[in-house]
């Protein structure tokens, strides 16, 4: 009943003496504490956004320009070559002003508009310097002078501590290549693919699109280059992922892993509470935008951090024919999975976030809850992990009103969603392939009904203390979640710490209110539809063979050594185990960023070529000596790597045939090269964000 009392903020009971009337001051207090936590956001928000407005310049130094123009007005000499005198003069028409106020107010009015008017010249200089990519394709290590000359003048129109989204303006819009550039590169891909007779069909269809329909719809394509921000991001966004019908778990959703060999407690609720704290604390530089932005080349060139906007307080919504992405502003609790009950916590106190030892104490309560679930509640999660029409239909049938509502709202507007797995994971040094592969598979899809997979991520902290997480893909790419989990490990393991009995550092706080169990009323009708979405689910579940096992041979630093793109190693690597187990070549899909352009994602680099075919060839030759080989591998990895630059530089293939076909679509038209090229199944895919690569 406590938690009653607080949450509201006065009660009356009628006498015959009058109403008595009794004011509850500590829920008065909890209301004004959050109305000032509002405000405080509000305005930081207000700062900001001021502040990256400026960009690349600083509000102080409008004051600076201001005084400057000031300065040579009193010393009679003229900075605005007549300018000033014409603002003058239109004051003086209003005859509300003296001649000193008008004297003052022409400076500063001039000295404004020349501020804003260097704001927007270093802006569009910046954005013209970004557009060079020359600086990918030289040897590396070897930086000519005019590189070195164009990366001084990077710096100087780059302005000093940058936020989060402060070079969102500079940044190049995402170019459109050249519909025959395009086709070449995809004939150039496929060649080793496909027999003589089936290139040649297809060679013939690629150059009547490249001369007759591929003009037309490129010049629609332009035309969206030159509106939108990026002529690619939204599409894929709406077309590859919110309108797919398919089941987000294991065919979208993706993973990240603890580290492997450090565990830093036993203590299931005790690693909550810290990385929950953590995950919170990085959420807070997020709002502040006080993370800096991604630089490559040396701190240099900045990459889009458009995809930091939507990792919190965001929710995937199901619908009949498309999904859509759901964002709060702020949201001030998450909610909790723990033996098929849900709990929402509250994440602040007296106006603060909780404190890792509150948010244990918050777990441990949760984990000595003796409730049982209510029913349909334990599998009821297993709606988002089966199709996505039946989780439509059902959401809008059953929880469009009442305790299901509130409850559903709970979840989708949390800061994020947390279960505390009942089972233990991790790698075991005495069993390590099927503990790596249990610990990869509870991740990926749990038990199907124990992760939310509409939130943006799910963090999941099992019963030994391990932990990991499972993305929703649709609002943002690996790399980005990447950063949040590298951040949270790092202040775990090395700012936040624990007692040498397994507890947070800190005290409990017995006055924090017991999190609140969720209610749900799930009638029959709907429990027949989650047993039918967990059944579809164990049935994707079950059909998963995964293999994963620790790599101690050598590592990325050995193959530096040896002057090799790491990646470009594996990928060779990944060709020939390919062709060496299923005695053929196939397409291969290995995902790339473009967020060296404003809104990028990704794009396609095409791994199989006609050189890592010949690599792989070679290395099944016997008759090929090892000199052979070597040379035809350089080959290999120097041709992955020009398309891996080709890629990230706004010139891969496949973003831009998708494109292509989408615009098709909506002029109705059909293109019988783009339905054979959009229809061409990927075989094996290798994209992978390995951990401890994110800079800080």
């Amino acid at each position: 009943m406590a938690e009653a009392h607080q949450a509201v903020a006065f009660q009356f009971t009628v006498t015959p003496d009058g109403i008595d009337l009794r004011l509850s001051h500590e829920a008065l207090k909890q209301i004004y504490l959050s109305g000032l936590h509002s405000w405080k956001k509000k305005f930081i928000r207000f700062k900001n956004g001021v502040i990256t407005g400026v960009y690349p310049a600083s509000p102080s130094s409008w004051l600076i320009v201001v005084v400057g123009v000031m300065s040579t007005m009193y010393a009679k000499v003229d900075p605005s070559l007549g300018i000033i005198a014409k603002i003058n003069r239109t004051l003086d028409r209003t005859g509300c002003m003296s001649s000193q106020m008008k004297h003052v107010a022409s400076g500063i009015i001039f000295g404004t508009g020349l501020w804003v008017a260097l704001i927007v010249t270093m802006r569009y200089s910046l954005k013209v310097l970004l557009s060079y990519h020359g600086w990918m394709f030289a040897e590396h290590g070897k930086l000519s002078r005019a590189t070195k000359v164009w990366m001084c003048m990077v710096k100087i129109f780059s302005g000093r501590k940058p936020m989060l989204y402060s070079f969102q303006t500079s940044l190049p819009r995402l170019p459109v290549p050249a519909v025959k550039d395009t086709v070449n590169r995809y004939l150039e891909s496929v060649k080793p693919l496909m027999k003589e007779g089936d290139f040649k069909r297809m060679t013939a269809l690629a150059e009547d699109f490249a001369v007759n329909l591929g003009p037309k719809l490129q010049w629609y394509l332009k035309l969206k280059s030159w509106w939108a921000t990026n002529y690619v991001s939204d599409w894929w966004e709406k077309y590859i992922y919110l309108r797919g019908r398919g089941p987000l778990m294991v065919n979208s959703n993706y993973y990240a892993m603890d580290l492997l060999y450090v565990l830093p407690t036993h203590i299931q609720a005790a690693r909550a509470g810290n990385t929950i704290h953590a995950i919170l604390l990085y959420r807070r530089q997020v709002d502040r935008e006080e993370i800096k932005p991604i630089l490559l080349l040396g701190s240099t060139v900045p990459l889009c951090s458009a995809q930091w906007e939507r990792m919190f307080n965001t929710s995937r919504i199901p619908g009949e024919e498309t999904d859509t992405i759901q964002h709060v502003r702020d949201s001030k609790h998450i909610v909790v999975f723990h033996k098929g009950r849900y709990f929402k916590v509250w994440l602040y106190h007296d106006g603060r976030l909780l404190r890792p030892r509150e948010i244990e104490q918050q777990m441990q309560r949760i984990l000595d809850d003796p409730s049982e679930p209510q029913a349909g509640e334990a599998k009821l999660a297993a709606l988002t992990a089966g199709e996505r029409v039946p989780w439509a239909r059902c959401r809008q049938a059953y929880f469009g009103r009442g305790k299901n509502k509130q409850s559903l709202d709970a979840v989708e507007k949390a800061a994020f969603f947390v279960t505390l797995d009942e089972t233990e994971q991790g790698y075991k040094e005495e069993d390590p392939v099927t503990s790596m592969d249990s610990y990869a598979k509870s991740l990926l899809h749990g038990r199907c009904f124990d992760r939310w997979f509409d939130k943006s991520f799910t963090f999941i902290i099992f019963k030994n203390g391990k932990m990991g997480l499972n993305a929703e893909h649709s609002w943002a790419d690996a790399p980005i979640i990447g950063h949040l989990w590298e951040y949270v490990m790092a202040t775990d393991s090395f700012q936040l710490g624990y007692l040498e009995d397994g507890h947070c550092k800190g005290d409990t706080n017995p006055n924090i209110p017991y999190p609140t169990r969720l209610q749900w009323d799930l009638p029959e009708e709907c429990q027949e539809v989650i047993e039918t979405s967990l059944t579809s689910a164990n049935r994707l579940a079950d059909d998963i063979d995964f293999h994963s096992f620790p790599f101690t041979a050598f590592g990325k630093a050995l193959i530096k050594k040896c002057r090799t793109s790491p990646d470009a190693f594996v990928q060779l690597a990944l060709q020939l185990a390919h062709y060496k187990d299923m005695g053929k070549f196939c397409l291969t899909y290995e995902a790339s960023m473009t967020r060296l352009y404003r809104e990028g994602r990704t794009e396609t680099v095409r791994s199989c070529t006609a050189e890592s075919c010949d690599f792989v060839l070679a290395m099944e030759d016997p008759t090929q000596t090892v000199e052979q080989r070597l040379r035809l591998f350089k080959i290999a990895s120097e041709k992955h790597q020009h398309l891996y630059r080709l890629a990230m530089t706004g010139s891969g293939i496949d973003r831009h045939l998708f494109c292509l076909y989408v615009v098709s679509k909506y002029l109705a038209v059909e293109s019988p090269f783009l339905k054979e090229v959009l229809s061409e199944p990927w075989r094996l895919s290798t994209s992978q964000t390995p951990q401890m690569s994110v800079p800080y």
